[in-house]
């Protein structure tokens, strides 16, 4: 058999493999059909909404005529995607608005919720999705590693202020945004701020960890109250997340066409968040973690029950709930 056969062979047998992919992926991810008017009174908040998953599980909440709040720490980066969001919105949206909110200060967080708790009446929905991915070592205001402060301890503390507002509005749901790197990660409790020893992915993950357990822990304080949360983690996705991982020039471009051949878009990421916000099949349902719109089986490391209260009473005092 000639070379040039040979390599024909593994060239088509590429292309063959890669089409495959990209046809059963885009079928998995058929975005989720809800009727038009499915929101329409409900308030929901979304962090990190300015871009990535967030914008995109804004811009169609605001389609389902939601009273959407973008909650995001730069103001005006989230006035343009919000002029983006409102120009792709149809005919009939719902409200779409912004609010100031920096999850690695804890300021930030306490002086967001006292102007939703004014000016809001209810929260039906609140999506915890704001994240940092890899981060150099850096500290939150009050001196947290940044990844746990953002990732977790920020919205550790924005849930638990909203908590009588959401309880107030049940049913109301929680959604969180983790990822399958937990499965990576540890909640290092004799170091958890990361000062002995700092890996920007091991912390990553750690995080991750911690929002799984958080959720868990959470859904048991709040049975019967009609409040529910679940998790979710999104797979990869196209979104500035990965910004502080650097890619050799050279390989920029082999790097962007596979994440287009192979990642999923910020709508196909969305769709999750979408599912655990709005439909009736998740009715009832609290403590769970899902992947594609159904329940994903987790490492016992993220039902682990002991660790899940350690890390929320460690949590309280970090953010100054617990003296």
């Amino acid at each position: 058999m000639s070379a040039a056969v040979v390599l024909a062979a593994v060239l088509g047998g590429g292309v063959l493999f890669i089409a495959r992919r990209i046809i059963s992926r885009r079928k998995a991810l058929k975005p989720l059909n809800f009727p038009g008017s499915l929101m329409r009174g409900k308030t929901v908040i979304v962090t990190g909404a300015n871009s990535g998953i967030g914008k995109a599980t804004a811009a169609e909440l605001l389609k389902l005529q939601a009273r959407v709040i973008m909650a995001c720490r730069d103001r005006e980066r989230a006035e343009e995607a919000a002029r983006d969001i409102r120009s792709r919105a149809g005919e009939t949206p719902g409200e779409l608005g912004i609010k100031e909110l920096d999850l690695s200060s804890l300021q930030s967080v306490r002086r967001f919720c006292q102007e939703v708790i004014r000016e809001e009446p209810k929260v039906d929905v609140l999506i915890n999705n704001a994240g940092l991915y890899q981060c150099p070592y850096s500290r939150t205001e009050e001196g947290h590693e940044m990844q746990l402060g953002v990732n977790h301890l920020g919205h550790f503390l924005l849930t638990n202020l909203l908590l009588d507002h959401l309880k107030h509005s049940a049913p109301s749901r929680i959604v969180v945004v983790s990822s399958k790197l937990y499965k990576y990660g540890n909640i290092h409790f004799d170091d958890l701020n990361s000062e002995q020893n700092y890996n920007k992915a091991s912390c990553y993950s750690q995080s991750k960890l911690a929002n799984l357990l958080f959720t868990r822990e959470l859904a048991r304080r709040l049975d019967g109250t009609g409040v529910t949360v679940n998790a979710l983690t999104p797979g990869i996705v196209r979104t500035k997340l990965g910004r502080h991982i650097h890619i050799p020039l050279l390989i920029k471009p082999l790097f962007w066409l596979f994440s287009w051949l192979f990642f999923k878009s910020p709508l196909e990421g969305a769709q999750t968040p979408l599912y655990l916000a709005c439909s009736e099949e998740v009715e009832g349902v609290s403590g769970k973690c899902f992947a594609n719109c159904e329940e994903e089986e987790l490492l016992s490391k993220a039902t682990d029950d002991l660790a899940a209260r350690r890390l929320w009473d460690l949590s309280e005092s970090m953010v100054g709930l617990r003296s």
